[in-house]
């Protein structure tokens, strides 16, 4: 998602549109907030993802994505609860909105601008619902198989270098996450599918994978193909048992990407 009021943006954001004619971009927002967000409509296709028995064919149908992670100034307002009148927010059911963080879930990386992370599978679902509850739209964590259409469009006939010069990975990203929509966007119009901060997406038989690599994957690791399963280690410091449902205390690279039914 791109915040239209990301002033760092703006000009990455004509060249991308003046760039990429035939794709349909489409906005959307909170009532009643100054928050806009864009969206890129991906055609329906087959794409090949990890089955519990093997490789497997799926038929995806059209849907939108947004055009960058979701970024803090929009998760901010579903986990500080800012929808809430002040005097209502201790008020609200724990079980729907994230708990405090032990430390900056930011890491100091930055904040208004950058891609939300530390975060668990289970926290971009339950944001999803909220969203869509706020909006109106079917908004929804990307299924493998959608992740995937959007990442084949997006690189199709891109040669490694080519992505590398769209991507925040190890070799320039120097141990952090940056501003959404500061790398060249890719062919479908989106920025940072690839590098950055990784997406949580769900596969066919349930299972959270996380995809594209992030500031921390080297650049001949960084590819359309590339999934990740959460490791114990991501969550190894967090001093509660069990552990958060909501935060990573050590996967500051885990954030995510949401797609939209039209």
């Amino acid at each position: 998602m791109n915040l239209r009021s990301l002033p760092s943006a703006l000009g990455l954001l004509a060249i991308a549109l003046s760039s990429t004619p035939a794709q349909e971009i489409v906005r959307d927002s909170l009532p009643g907030l100054r928050l806009q967000w864009e969206l890129v409509r991906v055609p329906g296709g087959e794409v090949t993802v990890p089955g519990a028995d093997g490789p497997q064919r799926v038929t995806v149908e059209s849907f939108l994505i947004g055009r960058t992670e979701v970024p803090w100034e929009l998760y901010d307002i579903f986990y500080l609860r800012l929808d809430v009148p002040r005097d209502a927010r201790s008020a609200v059911d724990a079980t729907t909105r994230p708990s405090r963080p032990y430390g900056a879930p930011d890491r100091g990386f930055g904040h208004r601008g950058w891609p939300a992370i530390s975060l668990t599978h289970g926290a971009a679902i339950k944001f999803a619902v909220w969203l869509s509850e706020k909006t109106g739209r079917q908004y929804a964590v990307a299924t493998d198989a959608q992740w995937q259409r959007a990442a084949d469009l997006a690189f199709d006939g891109i040669g490694s270098a080519a992505i590398q010069s769209q991507a925040w990975a190890a070799a320039n990203a120097e141990g952090a996450t940056h501003t959404v929509a500061t790398r060249a966007p890719d062919k479908l119009g989106l920025y940072d599918l690839l590098g950055n901060a990784g997406e949580w997406v769900t596969g066919v038989d349930g299972t959270p994978w996380l995809r594209g690599g992030s500031f921390l994957t080297s650049s001949d690791s960084l590819a359309p193909s590339r999934r990740e399963r959460q490791l114990p280690g991501w969550n190894s410091t967090d001093p509660q048992d069990p552990k958060s449902r909501w935060w990573l205390s050590d996967g500051p690279f885990a954030g995510f990407r949401l797609v939209r039914i039209p």
